[in-house]
């Protein structure tokens, strides 16, 4: 008798990180794997229905919660989650708090005896861990396999160290694609010379990787195949494309309840939309950890009111002003209620990409929200903020043609440069309206079958899969005859 998988899950705690992985595990329990997804007591909650209703339908799928150290690591208790810090020495001070995690995964391990962890990219002990026990460790990044291929270019060739300025651009070198960027659009820490504790992870991330089983993607291969074929042949990354995992979410129910709950009732908002036309409506959206000022809240404002489009927009908080009537210019919101929806908190952003009537997606570039736009079928403005979300950029805008962007050129998580109204109204006027907007739609409406038809029974993914489970299964029975 063949032993069933059982594989552990284990996330970065932030939304962006933790949703794809369950996306992910839910995925995998559906093809016969157990999976255990483990997380904080702060974040199971979020877990704790989808996994219920994956149990219910027969799927072999738990969580394990665990105590995340914020004390030891110097944290305010109840710190879990890097989304609630508002400095880079907090979110350095958290990343330590992970690494104080490996004796309690290592227990897990012992007693449970996986036979694989899927372990989130910033934790790079879990490959030592895993080892310990004869496991063996993917990792998880969150990312494309083109980002990863040009931040390895990058950090092999350091072309930005060839410019006099923040603003010239130059060539990332090797890559299939002329990508150009420039030296404002890379992280802090690809830039800066001194050795920080978080350059210092980052490249205990990258050297764990090197030495882990491989890595499992969150992308399909006819999305970025040169980069797929870079990434796994020229760079020699073991790597799966199992992906996207989203589209495990085939009913509404699921869409409107993955993470965290709506401020606003999704039946409301869907009645909304109902009442537009096909492709009439600009959705905006900057994910869970962006934050902008005032000031640029003010100038997004703008930009919208003079395209003329109607729109949704999601805006979650504002980092230097906290009365919600300040966000906006004087009489916006009364100006715009016939045109605009204004959803101040979070959104059903899947069931809104999803509607005929969403015709451009504003975004910060996240890969997740990438992925959504892309199973969608929706063109894209990009305004990318920081992590790889610049490379993602380049993805849609210069190799998919799918997006056009604002011109963002600072790299910050917590930004205070302004981008101007004129830019989204013009980038707005162009995705939506005339000739271009009609092709970058085609383009956007082909990539979303193509997604739909990786994950199938015979896809690109849906093969990349069973040949992961293969190669477990043959790694575990191995290890069972030694």
């Amino acid at each position: 008798m063949v032993q069933q998988l059982h594989v552990f899950f284990f996330p970065l705690m932030a939304q962006g990180h933790m949703l794809p992985t369950l996306d992910m595990a839910k995925v995998f329990s559906s093809r016969g794997v157990k999976a255990t997804i483990i997380t904080t007591h702060l974040h199971a909650p979020m877990f704790n229905k989808a996994i219920e209703k994956s149990r219910q339908l027969g799927f072999d799928i738990s969580i394990c919660v665990v105590k995340f150290p914020a004390a030891e690591a110097g944290l305010p208790e109840g710190t879990e989650s890097p989304d609630q810090l508002k400095s880079q020495d907090m979110v350095t001070n958290f990343f330590l708090a992970t690494s104080l995690l490996q004796e309690t995964v290592e227990q897990l391990l012992q007693e449970c005896r996986p036979h694989c962890l899927v372990a989130d990219f910033f934790f790079p002990w879990a490959t030592d861990a895993a080892a310990k026990f004869g496991i063996p460790r993917l990792v998880f990044h969150g990312s494309s396999s083109f980002s990863r291929s040009a931040a390895e270019g990058i950090g092999r060739y350091k072309p930005h160290k060839n410019v006099s300025s923040d603003s010239e651009p130059f060539v990332i070198p090797d890559l299939p694609h002329e990508i150009k960027m420039t030296r404002g659009q890379i992280s802090i820490h690809q830039r800066q010379e001194t050795e920080t504790e978080f350059k210092k992870l980052l490249v205990k991330a990258r050297d764990s990787e090197l030495t882990s089983y491989g890595v499992v993607v969150n992308s399909f291969y006819e999305l970025e195949p040169e980069y797929v074929d870079y990434y796994t042949k020229k760079l020699g990354r073991r790597a799966w494309h199992v992906g996207p995992f989203v589209l495990c979410n085939k009913e509404a129910e699921d869409k409107a309840e993955r993470g965290k709950k709506s401020d606003i009732d999704q039946q409301e908002c869907l009645k909304w939309l109902d009442e537009k036309t096909p492709n009439s409506v600009v959705y905006i959206c900057f994910g869970s950890l962006s934050g902008f000022t005032a000031a640029q809240l003010h100038e997004i404002a703008k930009g919208l009111e003079a395209s003329g489009q109607q729109f949704i927009w999601v805006v979650r908080k504002c980092v230097d002003e906290e009365d919600s009537e300040r966000w906006f210019p004087e009489g916006f919101e009364e100006r715009m209620k016939e045109k605009g929806l204004i959803i101040k908190g979070w959104a059903p952003q899947l069931l809104i990409l999803e509607h005929e009537s969403i015709g451009a997606f504003v975004t910060h570039c996240g890969w997740n929200s990438i992925l959504e736009g892309v199973c969608s079928g929706v063109p894209m403005v990009s305004w990318p903020l920081f992590a790889e979300q610049f490379f993602n950029e380049k993805l849609l805008t210069d190799v998919l043609r799918i997006g056009i962007g604002v011109g963002a050129r600072d790299w910050s998580r917590f930004t205070t440069s302004v981008i101007k109204s004129e830019a989204l109204s013009r980038a707005l006027d162009r995705i939506m309206v005339g000739e271009e907007a009609f092709t970058i739609r085609g383009r956007s409406k082909a990539l979303k079958e193509m997604a739909r038809k990786a994950v199938e029974e015979g896809g690109s993914s849906y093969c990349d899969f069973n040949a992961l489970i293969k190669e477990l299964s043959t790694f575990h029975n191995g290890r069972k005859q030694e």
